[in-house]
Formats: structure tokens, sequence, C-alpha cells
């Protein structure tokens, strides 16, 4: 069977929901050729790690009963097909965090993000792969194995939401939600020619989603257009009084992000694009230049003005977000130990021996690095040079990056930064495996946007040859806080303006 191709626009979520609430289709046909589409080709890609074939099925046929009696208007995503990383709390099937530790948990609840689409009339088909406990960014520290890139099978997804990318990229599904903790979904996404949207900080409920640093993950989804990833924001964004860091701030435009499409709506004055300096490295692959320089002219040529700017604080992100991470890794992940839940060690010798050999047998190499990392940083006598001075510059790198966006002189603020979001395309598999520092430094175009909790999307910009093969490179559009419609709008008009 030759590789699937990427869905057609026609097959969009928004297309499918269409659809099924008009009857032209019913949602257990949808979900049927889904299952079908993954039990093809996910032995060869790995993008999910639990396929639901018979809870999918029902929930299918009970859409379809809930359509035919007049319900479908209040099912703004019926019949879609949806994937979940597996660092994402669901009622039923596994989630394991592709992780020995959790190899067979079975969470007891559903995240309010995933029950919120579920409730919209969305289908999860299965989990996605993914690194595990969403710590790496290429999927490769997965226990069940690395995703493989549909463009190229001998080349990584990105991570850590690899799988969901995958899935996606692979047309097993339109819609899938992933996690962004320091650029696991823009990342993923510019690898493989899929749109990636992270909102802001607090935006979504983190209610359900598997800790990895509390400060920093966000919940957000891939699609195939900037319409689908829009539609899913609408309905998984808002407070929810299970999670205390999610804002009470009201949703702009929450029924229809993309209502006003016109490329200076809602501003009186011609969109100001500000392209970072440092993000014009000459570190960049000739594919993530040819990218930016496309995004660039293609938004000067929808009438946006184009300037550059500078991020004073950029080059500190990467040692402030690997400082800031680990350490709340260190902490959320002091529950795995042997004890209550996940995985445990046969035949103990003493309470040390169950903590030790049960948290070294259950996680991997790169979350037990992490984790040890994270506890030498909050350790007597280094916590205030590591973790607190690491503080002090997360509020410097956000200064710089609020004051271009959201900063009081009307004449240099920006409307939106345009980066790339990863170095370079996608990267064979195994070839940084064994370099911690080459992979951590993947998210040096991501890490400071994370770090300042702002909204941030990537869509696909141009596909180039990279050794002899096809790949999609992608651009980073990043917007002010809260301000995820005006983002949004800002992507279609890029993406309608970028060549075919």
């Amino acid at each position: 069977m030759s590789l699937p191709t990427p869905p057609a626009r026609s097959d969009s979520a928004r297309a499918i929901a269409d659809a099924v609430r008009s009857g032209e289709t019913t949602a257990a046909d949808t979900v049927a050729a889904a299952l079908g589409r993954i039990d093809d080709t996910n032995p060869r890609l790995n993008a999910f790690i639990d396929i639901f074939h018979q809870r999918a099925s029902e929930q299918a046929k009970a859409i379809d009963t809930r359509v035919a009696s007049g319900e479908g208007k209040n099912l703004p995503l019926a019949g879609v097909p949806i994937a979940l990383k597996d660092n994402i709390c669901l009622g039923w099937g596994r989630t394991t965090c592709a992780s020995r530790m959790l190899e067979d948990y079975r969470s007891p609840f559903t995240a309010t993000a995933a029950q919120r689409l579920i409730n919209a009339g969305a289908i999860v088909v299965g989990k996605a792969n993914l690194d595990e406990f969403a710590m790496g960014a290429s999927g490769e520290h997965s226990v069940f194995g690395a995703s493989k890139n549909p463009w190229d099978e001998s080349r990584t997804c990105g991570g850590s939401s690899s799988g969901s990318a995958c899935a996606v990229a692979a047309g097993l599904v339109p819609i899938a939600l992933g996690s962004d903790t320091g650029g696991s979904i823009r990342q993923p996404a510019s690898h493989t020619g899929t749109v990636g949207f992270k909102p802001t900080y607090g935006r979504v409920s983190r209610w359900g989603l598997v800790a990895f640093a509390s400060s920093l993950d966000q919940i957000g989804p891939f699609a195939t257009s900037v319409d689908d990833a829009a539609l899913v924001y609408a309905i998984i964004a808002g407070t929810d009084p299970n999670d205390l860091t999610s804002s009470a701030r009201s949703v702009d435009d929450q029924g229809d992000p993309l209502a006003t499409t016109d490329a200076a709506a809602p501003d009186s004055q011609p969109l100001r694009i500000g392209v970072p300096r440092f993000a014009q490295s000459g570190g960049n692959h000739p594919a993530v230049d040819g990218a930016l320089k496309a995004a660039t002219a293609a938004l000067a040529n929808a009438g946006a003005e184009i300037v550059e700017v500078d991020l004073p604080h950029a080059d500190h992100a990467i040692a402030a977000y690997y400082l800031i991470a680990p350490a709340e890794a260190s902490s959320n992940l002091a529950r795995f130990d042997g004890v209550r839940y996940g995985h445990r060690a046969e035949s103990p010798a003493d309470l040390e021996d169950l903590f030790v050999r049960s948290r070294t047998e259950g996680f991997g190499p790169e979350v037990r690095r992490r984790i040890m990392l994270g506890t030498h940083i909050l350790s007597s006598g280094y916590y205030d040079a590591y973790y607190l001075t690491a503080l002090k510059a997360r509020r410097l790198i956000a200064g710089d990056y609020t004051r271009l966006l959201e900063g009081e002189d009307d004449a240099s603020r920006c409307d939106a930064l345009l980066m790339p979001p990863a170095p370079g395309p996608a990267f064979k598999l195994g070839d940084k495996l064994d370099d911690p520092l080459a992979l951590y430094l993947e998210d040096i175009y991501t890490a400071g946007v994370s770090l300042a909790g702002l909204p941030a999307i990537t869509i696909p910009a141009i596909t180039s040859e990279v050794d002899g093969v096809t790949l999609p490179t992608g651009v980073q559009l990043v917007g002010a806080h809260w301000q995820e419609a005006k983002l949004l709008r800002l992507a279609r008009v890029l993406e309608q303006s970028l060549p075919a």
C-alpha cells in the first residue's frame, strides 16, 4: 500500500462535521474509514499507542442517533475522528505517557480539553505516541518506539507530540491534541507540514494533562488548516474550576475566532510584523531561511509592514528553560515512587530499594537525566544560583516579548512576531539521540515563547529538497497574551498568501 498523503481540504474537520450533520455521510462510516487507515498504516508509522476500535464505533453510532434526533446543530465536531497525545487522560484505555512507569495505567477520569471535544461530537479513535512524559524533541524517547515521519520514514516527526503530528500529517485523523511545554506542538508541526497551535498559558485547562513543567505546559491542537485549529481552539478554550491556573478571562470570538478575515482587521492601521534578528541565525538550515523568506514576502504582499526587531535576552532562553523545566519535572515526577501507582520493582529488599529500583526501571534515560538535573537545581546551595537566577532571566525574556507585542508605543508595537519553529527541517532518526544538547537546541526558537506564556502557531510555509527527499518547513507566528483570535486570523492570511 502506498503511503497516505495529508487529507484534502474537503476532508477537514469542518467538512466532516458538516457532512455528518447534513446526512451526507454518517459518523459510523467516517470513523470506520479512519480506523481502516490507522490499521493499514500504524504498524509502519507508529503514530498510535492504543487504538479504540470498539469504543470509537459505539460512540460513532451514538452520534448518528443524536444527529437523527435533531441534535446535530449542537455538535460542531459531529463524527470527527481525533487522536489524543497519550499524556492527556481519558476515562477508557490506557494513559501511559509512553513510559514503562505508567505502561498499564488507566485513568479514572477524562481531561477537560478532551471532554469538551467529546461533548462537541468528536470521537477519540486512539492515543498518540510521544516522547516519554513529553520530554524530548524527536519522539525517540518512547518506550513504544519512535513515530516515523510520513514524508520520509527514516526521519523524526519532531517531539514531544510526535504521534499527534504524525497522525494528522499522514491523513489518519484531521485533528489531534498535543501538549507544548517548550515547543512540543510547534516544532513537530513544522517537521510534518501540519498546523500546530499553542494558546496562551492558562487559556486551555491543564486538568487531566499529566504534568511535566506546570508553569509551562499547555494543550493545543494539530490540524491540516488554520480553520480547523481555530475550530478546536474555540471548543477547548475557557476557564475550568478544576484547574486554578486556567484564566477566568473571557475568550474573544470563541464562537468563531476567524469571523474576521481581512489582513488589516480588526485594526485601522496595516499590520506590523516583527522578525527577530536572532531568528535569522547563520546556524539555520537553508530550508528554514527559505521558509522565513517566503512567509515574509507573503505577508508583505498581503499589506503588512515587516520590521526587524531585537529580543535582547533571547540567547538565554534555552539555559533558563532547561533549568526551570527540569526543576518542575523533578517535583512533579516525585509522585511516581512505586508505592501508590505506576511501575513497582519486584521483591524489594527495603523501602529505599523499592524507591530506587522502581524509578530506575520505570523511567527512561532522558527522563532520569532531567529528574537528576532538576533535583540538583533545587538542592540546598544551588537553588539560588540556578533556579532563582533562571526565574529572573525568565522575567527579562518575557519582558522582551511583551515590550514588542504589548508595549505602550504604538509606533513600535508589533501585531505579531514571525520566527522559525526549529533551526532545521526533520532530521534523521538517531542522528541526535546521543547528543542531548543538540536535541535541546531544537527548542531555540520556541522555548522563549513558552517562558513568556504567549500564544503561537506554526503553519506550513514551503517544501524543499533535503538530501534528495522532499520535506516541509513551517514558520511560527507569535501573538500577544490572550489575543488568539487575532493571531489565528493573521495565520490564515499567511496561510492563504503562501504559494500552494
